[in-house]
């Protein structure tokens, strides 16, 4: 799972890409690149060296050019203090960026609204009907739901049961998937949520568009939440949380 954090940053992923085309990298930093490793932009480094950042397989990976050109380091360099100097260009470099990319393609998936559009604070979970735990989220959110201060955008998804997919899309299909979904989850294991039979098109699509960002984000099970701390940074959740992870998500009650 990429590490999410700090959402607000000065440079924007689109920056960070122009920055990387325009550059004619040197030898060493070339060949990481050929190796499957997305440059992203360099930063000051001591002792002679060079830093660049890269992405590499979704997660960060600090790169340190030799003074004579010719050599390149991959790791975490610290100080005679004991200070990470590599974790700040990288969080500026490619984990803000990336974590607003992610927070822009949620945005723009297929999910269901729960709770007030004008709520201060939106947390996203990726949600399966069959989930229990997902169910239990969204019990454990009520209050904070009901008062207005949360809104739960869920991005349905179809993973658990065999009946999963066409459960995920009746609500979705519904004429008021908000109502749809609230009915569904408030009678736990009494719902009365029937899948489709055949589901329509443009429902697929949005499905498969909603299962594609899930593996895209290297997720295997539900609820995958995402929030945005109070420092702005993305972060995320996996299955229900505890009552202390709780306030973290959703803030003061």
């Amino acid at each position: 799972m990429p590490r999410l954090r700090h959402l607000l940053t000065l440079l924007s992923l689109s920056m960070a890409a122009t920055l990387a085309q325009a550059e004619d990298w040197p030898a060493p930093i070339k060949q990481i690149e050929a190796k499957g490793a997305k440059i992203l932009g360099k930063f000051d480094a001591p002792s002679g060296l060079t830093g660049y950042a890269a992405q590499y397989q979704n997660r960060g990976m600090a790169l340190y050019l030799s003074a004579d050109g010719k050599s390149v380091l991959a790791g975490t360099l610290y100080d005679a203090q004991g200070n990470d100097l590599s974790s700040a260009p990288l969080e500026q470099l490619v984990y803000a960026p990336m974590a607003k990319e992610v927070w822009a393609k949620m945005e723009k998936s297929s999910w269901i609204q729960d709770g007030d559009t004008n709520a201060p604070r939106t947390v996203y979970l990726f949600s399966d009907p069959n989930c229990p735990y997902c169910n239990m989220f969204w019990e454990q959110a009520r209050p904070w739901v009901k008062a207005g201060k949360v809104q739960l955008r869920h991005i349905m998804v179809g993973i658990i049961r065999q009946d999963s997919p066409g459960k995920s899309a009746a609500l979705l299909a519904s004429p008021d998937p908000q109502k749809a979904l609230q009915e569904h989850e408030a009678a736990g294991k009494g719902s009365k949520l029937q899948a489709l039979d055949k589901i329509p098109a443009a429902i697929e699509a949005k499905l498969e568009a909603n299962m594609k960002l899930m593996d895209e984000l290297e997720l295997s099970a539900t609820p995958a939440i995402f929030y945005l701390d109070d420092k702005g940074g993305l972060q995320q959740q996996q299955g229900a949380p505890s009552p202390d992870k709780l306030v973290k998500i959703l803030g003061p009650k």
